[in-house]
């Protein structure tokens, strides 16, 4: 065995992997190591990927050279677009995914990336000198020797499962808890807390009867995550289904409420607001008669199914009649009762834009152990982490995502700046600029990025480059090309739009709010060009999105090109605010506390108001 290398990475579920990836990828000596190499990439909760919000961040992912999204369209058994009655802003990719090959393709990828080594143990002590991490240890006594450290630790850090009254430990169902990090970093000052998740029952879906249930196939013309010529849309796709709960089944669920861990006061711990159980959605939202439960398959040849809506730690017991009591369920076997697991994490406002901690250099935190949930989140970090370890060890200065930039950039910066004491995801509200952080455009927003970074190979930064070229030309045409009010008079009528009395450039008609693409190419000259150049659906897409939003789009860059201004404003490193008399007691303490890097980044703190900002501006200036 090899005992030294530039990364560590410590944890191999989504952050790990897209950790590990990214830093071997930009050419640095990587080890991964994890409790168990069977679980690599395993998806803990749903077998899904994307989702509103999420599959902005897989696009994004996937546009600076990471392998989500790569992994998720050649594992997929569904596709839908998700919004797609609002905006394109609100437009959301998601997948149903197999699990077992989802899993399978991500270790399998990793294998063959270079500079990538892997061991299996359990990581036990940080090693550290002053205060720059040096290396881990493992159970086995075995040390490795690093100059970063990638902790991507998920639920598995003091992890404790419960369901109904009993409680064990562990990370995940049939694996065991993390022990030992977590008192080495209190010892080094760290503050930590502890946060709660769950996950449904799984259940045999020979014992389903899908003819009660509603369908939910996927879209006709299903799209994928990929910007890259990897992947290609699925030809066949699995419906999933829907059903619902009862007052019946409400009734059943609350009979077991004196055994819940939820109620009882087993779970101390705080657990995630969007996404509750079951037994928290019929306790906090009495008034509600049903609820909906999504029948998920797990794979395209498995007969195991994934109950979405029906997250309990309730006894197995009652889980088990108060499925039956649903449509569709009356004969459901199951294959495993859900369960809810508390686990440590590290207050994130511990941490810089670079993921990097501001105790221990070199020491990087990305995933759940940020107080972070889901999948897509916790890749993100863990692209970002490993990126930034990367270039700690080439000395070079960090890589950084502003708020207009990404929506892995509001993640980043929601999370150092403000915390959470509950789990964090993503949503488009969250984003002030998500009319310019679309998915379509991921590609054009950080490509260029990734290709800086050593991640986007040059086949994509081409592709990237001749889409957005094609999209110009496009846009240019219908700006410079009249039309007869006879031909387009009747595409107008037809949508009860007021007419054309003289001829016009087709970009007026077309911003048009009720005017598609589909119509324009009723236009002959429009059909034309399309045949000629050959344009396909991705560039079609975005002149579309391009022409009827250019309004939204050209005043958001504005509001960005403010916020980049006050990102320019550096705050010195361990900034003494207590001298600023003039700022208020509550923001001296929240900005001595955060340490923001910029005025910018000051000013999104909570407690921190426009009078405090101005002081500030007013001393940099000095």
């Amino acid at each position: 065995m090899d005992a030294n290398y530039d990364v560590i990475v410590v944890g191999a579920g989504h952050a790990g992997c897209e950790a590990a990836a990214a830093a071997a990828n930009m050419g640095v000596k990587t080890l991964l190591v994890t409790m168990n190499l069977q679980t690599i990439a395993q998806m803990s909760c749903n077998p899904a990927m994307g989702g509103i919000a999420k599959g902005q961040i897989v696009r994004e992912i996937d546009a600076l050279g990471g392998y989500s999204g790569i992994v998720s369209d050649n594992t997929a058994i569904q596709f839908k677009m998700l919004n797609k009655s609002k905006g394109p802003a609100m437009w959301s990719p998601r997948v149903q995914s197999d699990r077992m090959r989802f899993a399978e393709l991500w270790r399998l990828m990793l294998e063959q990336t270079p500079n990538l080594d892997f061991y299996q143990d359990m990581v036990t002590s940080l090693l550290y000198d002053g205060d720059r991490i040096t290396g881990v240890q493992t159970s086995l006594g075995i040390v490795f020797n690093a100059r970063a450290v990638v902790l991507t630790n998920g639920t598995f850090l003091n992890g404790l499962i419960h369901i109904g009254e009993k409680q064990f430990g562990g990370g995940r169902a049939g694996e065991r808890a993390a022990t030992g990090i977590t008192e080495v970093l209190v010892d080094l000052g760290f503050e930590t807390g502890r946060m709660k998740t769950g996950t449904p029952p799984r259940v045999d879906g020979r014992s389903l009867d899908f003819s009660k249930m509603v369908e939910q196939p996927g879209d006709e013309d299903p799209q994928k995550f990929s910007f890259s010529d990897q992947t290609k849309p699925l030809a066949q796709q699995r419906s999933c289904h829907m059903s619902y709960t009862s007052l019946t089944v409400h009734e059943l669920l609350r009979e077991g409420f004196d055994r819940s861990p939820m109620f009882n006061g087993a779970i101390k711990s705080t657990g995630p607001r969007y996404c509750p159980s079951i037994e928290d959605k019929i306790h906090r939202f009495a008034d509600k008669d049903r609820h909906q439960l999504f029948v998920e398959p797990e794979g395209w040849n498995t007969v195991e199914y994934y109950i979405n809506g029906f997250s309990t730690s309730l006894p197995e017991d009652v889980q088990l009649r108060a499925l039956r009591a649903c449509t569709g369920f009356e004969q459901v076997k199951m294959f495993r009762p859900g369960y809810a697991i508390e686990y440590d994490y590290f207050p994130p406002t511990q941490l810089s834009h670079s993921l990097e901690t501001k105790i221990v250099s070199g020491l990087f935190f990305a995933g759940q152990i940020n107080g972070t949930t889901g999948y897509e989140e916790a890749g993100a970090q863990g692209l970002m982490a490993g990126i930034n370890a990367a270039l700690l060890c080439r000395e070079q200065e960090p890589f950084i995502l502003r708020r207009d930039e990404a929506y892995i950039g509001v993640l980043i910066d929601d999370l150092i700046t403000k915390g959470t004491k509950e789990p964090y995801r993503m949503f488009t509200s969250r984003a002030e600029f998500r009319t310019l952080l679309r998915q379509d455009n991921a590609d054009y927003r950080l490509t260029p990025k990734g290709h800086d970074l050593g991640l986007a190979s040059e086949a994509r930064m081409k592709r990237m480059e001749q889409k957005y070229a094609s999209s110009a030309s496009f846009i240019e045409f219908f700006k410079t090309t009249s039309v007869l009010p006879e031909e387009i008079n009747p595409i107008l009528d037809r949508h009860d739009s007021s007419l054309a009395p003289q001829s016009d450039k087709l970009f007026k008609f077309f911003s048009r709010p009720n005017i598609s693409m589909q119509d324009m190419f009723d236009v002959k000259a429009v059909a034309d060009y399309v045949d000629a150049h050959k344009l396909d659906v991705e560039v079609l897409e975005q002149v579309e999105i391009q022409v009827k939003y250019s309004g939204y789009i050209e005043k958001e860059k504005n509001n960005a090109e403010k916020l980049t201004r006050l990102e320019g404003i550096k705050i010195p490193k361990n900034f003494d605010y207590s001298k600023l008399k003039s700022l208020s007691f509550e923001a001296r303490e929240k900005l001595s506390s955060i340490q923001p890097a910029t005025i910018s980044q000051a000013s999104r703190i909570s407690g921190v108001s426009p009078n405090d900002i101005s002081v500030l501006l007013v001393f940099m200036g000095r």
